[in-house]
């Protein structure tokens, strides 16, 4: 048969425009999905566990901006528990800090980051993968169609009305039959073609960039269950009232001593020295007075 002839035959070049169509769609989608992943890992790469608790904000602003991750993000962000700390004045009325919970030295989740950025969120909801899945049932669907189409349209133009008509109308009939069902064939062929190079193209593409953003979400954030948390906050509980309870007990005793070392060390000086300058001063008086009697005295004689 004319090759021309069959690629032009109108059923088999729909089977083709679906499959091309499809195939470009697809690709593009999953070069999008694959841009900005690598974008976001790009982003996410060069963070260190260590870094969250000063430039959390920068990742927030950043992914919150983004249209691709931000709905996963806004709802990851409400898991997160952060590294709290109280401050405390100290001596010289220096402020210190301490961490609530000594386990919690990073930001943390409580809720597995997987959850959240998983294959859904971070590749299926980005376009219409469900239409990419029906593409190879689509086209195996449009063989049989076809065909039977083509064999009814055939059928149809039989003519046995004289004998040369119906030898011309059997000739049109096996030619139709053949283009018929190699409609069936090309459109098989066509959906196993798409399903593998769908495959592996999603694989390449958009699960290895996944896997990546996933392994660098997980390494910057902790996984902590929210029990585990509360635990954790109940023990410092406990080990701070248990701290104030023998500082309020040993209050009165460490009053006491305070107020004896202040009274030898500040006021008894004070007094003592008191004292000395009043006995000095009663001596000085007492000696002017005596001065002043014997002036008297002399006077008289």
């Amino acid at each position: 048969m004319d090759f021309m002839k069959i690629v032009t035959d109108i059923p088999i070049m729909i089977v083709l425009g679906l499959f091309i169509g499809s195939l470009v769609f697809t690709i593009s989608k999953y070069i999008f999905v694959n841009r900005n992943l690598k974008l976001l890992f790009g982003f996410l790469a060069p963070f260190k566990k260590t870094d969250l608790n000063y430039r959390f904000k920068e990742i927030d602003e950043w992914m919150s901006s983004n249209p691709y991750v931000f709905a996963s993000w806004l709802e990851f962000k409400n898991t997160l528990v952060f590294s709290e700390s109280i401050a405390l004045k100290g001596q010289n009325n220096n402020l210190t800090y301490k961490e609530v919970s000594s386990t919690v030295q990073y930001i943390q989740t409580t809720v597995d980051p997987l959850y959240f950025f998983d294959e859904e969120s971070l590749i299926v909801s980005k376009f219409n993968y469900k239409f990419i899945q029906a593409v190879s049932t689509i086209l195996t669907g449009c063989g049989p169609l076809f065909t039977f189409l083509n064999i009814a349209i055939a059928f149809g133009r039989v003519d046995l009305s004289a004998q040369d008509q119906t030898i011309a109308s059997l000739s049109g009939l096996i030619s139709s039959m053949q283009t018929a069902a190699l409609v069936s064939v090309i459109a098989v062929g066509c959906s196993l073609l798409f399903l593998i190079f769908e495959k592996i193209s999603y694989n390449a593409l958009c699960k290895k960039a996944m896997y990546q953003v996933q392994d660098v979400i997980a390494r910057l954030f902790d996984n902590i269950s929210s029990e585990k948390f509360l635990l954790e906050l109940l023990k410092e509980t406990k080990i701070q009232n248990n701290s104030l309870q023998h500082l309020i007990t040993e209050l009165p005793e460490n009053f006491k001593v305070a107020l004896n070392s202040g009274i030898a060390s500040n006021l008894v000086p004070y007094l003592e020295n008191l004292i000395f300058g009043m006995n000095l001063l009663n001596k000085n008086i007492k000696e002017t007075l005596l001065d002043t009697k014997k002036d008297d005295v002399d006077d008289l004689f």
